[in-house]
């Protein structure tokens, strides 16, 4: 199961990719190294957060479920989408 370690992990991995890049800016520049570790820095942050989106996600399903889920086909459920569609509108 993950844990709040594993997210740790992930933090600790992004942040040594900017010492890297840190590193390459105070050794010489190397433009072409440069890119390599921003989009490294990139790719991982991405997959940083679509993990806490799909975390987040199921959470509120979870909750949606233990706190209302006779309300979600009624009044809750029609707020949600209405709040939804709004942010999505704007």
């Amino acid at each position: 199961m993950a844990s709040l370690k594993d997210v740790e992990r992930l933090a600790d991995d992004l942040e040594s990719l900017v010492g890297e890049l840190r590193a390459e800016l105070s050794n010489g520049v190397d433009f072409e190294r440069l890119v390599q570790i921003a989009d490294e820095i990139s790719e991982r942050a991405d997959n940083v957060a679509q993990t806490f989106t799909s975390v987040n996600d199921a959470l509120m399903e979870r909750i949606d479920e233990v706190t209302g889920g006779s309300k979600r086909s009624s009044s809750g459920g029609q707020s949600r989408k209405r709040s939804q569609t709004a942010s999505s509108s704007s």
